[in-house]
């Protein structure tokens, strides 16, 4: 499993082939919902037959993207292909029927569990966008407008607008690249980063004044209770990419949030770092992975039981007492 192929061993394996369904994560985010647009759109300016697997978790900011796609009543794939997934654990929940059965990965984790048949992986690049930019080209030589709309989402999100430091230079000409193809950069911008509901400012004043610190300041953590949610009627939209928000305090070198979710057992953590701190690592210790700088995992405890847990495995990463 996990056989390695370019970009253009995985554009030529498309070429020779139809009817393909392509499969997105859990609690979808712009780059696995923007890959997954912008690689059926092309797969279909090519002639090929392609749907996207519905995902029963997208929301209205990223459904926008690729609900177009949705497979439909009767289709039946011949190949399945998954995107911006790092590991079975990441499927959907109408995704598991295909676990065993995915054609081809394509990816940019680094923590990569190469569960595929074929992986098509570059763990250097900032987004899987960047990925699929580079198989659309193998493809067809060019993106549609269409596909740079949805590849636009996925590099400026995972990138958090090219702020995040996994931000690199290919990641800026792939964007520069993307609005020359036709992508509307001030459109697609303040949908994705410049509107906020009232239900978010309200999450993010609870969050805000409830910061603590640790480790003399370099850890910051915050919590997201199911409670905190309703209070402030907030919906998956709100909270989309609330993950950075710790670390944006000065001094702070992890910002870390930890989500309930169904239930107050269930938790969500995800982990954001500067350089010199492997955010991958310390998502290890729990059995989640991603990124150097930004990783995730979830673990069935609480709140309180997942912050202690967390403190104790970061002593071996931060020397200083809590």
């Amino acid at each position: 499993m996990g056989n390695y192929m370019t970009t253009a061993e995985t554009a030529a394996w498309l070429k020779s082939r139809d009817n393909f369904l392509i499969i997105t994560h859990r609690r979808p985010d712009g780059d696995t919902v923007g890959c997954a647009g912008a690689l059926a759109q092309g797969l279909r300016e090519v002639g090929k037959t392609v749907h996207v697997l519905f995902n029963p978790e997208i929301t209205p900011r990223y459904a926008r993207f690729v609900e177009e796609y949705w497979t439909p009543e009767g289709f039946t794939q011949e190949h399945t292909i998954t995107v911006d997934i790092a590991s079975y654990d990441l499927f959907p929940k109408n995704g598991n029927a295909f676990v065993g059965n995915i054609s081809l990965c394509i990816d940019h984790h680094p923590s990569n569990t190469l569960f595929a048949e074929l992986t098509c992986l570059d763990g250097t690049a900032a987004s899987c966008g960047e990925v699929v930019y580079d198989i659309l080209l193998e493809l067809s030589g060019s993106v549609s407008p269409k596909s740079a709309e949805c590849l636009y989402a996925a590099v400026s999100t995972d990138t958090g607008c090219f702020a995040f430091a996994n931000t690199t230079a290919n990641t800026l000409r792939v964007a520069s690249l993307l609005v020359e193809a036709g992508a509307s950069n001030r459109k697609l911008n303040r949908i994705l980063f410049r509107t906020k509901t009232r239900s978010r400012i309200k999450i993010e004043g609870m969050i805000n004044s409830n910061l603590e610190f640790f480790f003399g300041g370099e850890v910051a953590i915050a919590t997201i209770t199911r409670e905190m949610m309703e209070s402030a009627k907030a919906d998956e939209d709100d909270v989309d990419d609330i993950a950075s928000m710790p670390g944006t305090v000065k001094g702070v070198s992890a910002g870390i949030t930890i989500r309930e979710l169904t239930s107050p057992h269930d938790c969500k953590v995800s982990v954001r770092t500067s350089p010199q701190v492997d955010a991958n690592a310390i998502s290890a210790r729990f059995g989640g992975g991603g990124h150097k700088m930004a990783s995730g995992f979830v673990l069935e405890k609480s709140v309180q039981e997942v912050k202690e847990a967390l403190l104790e495995a970061l002593e071996d990463f931060f020397p200083v007492q809590v």
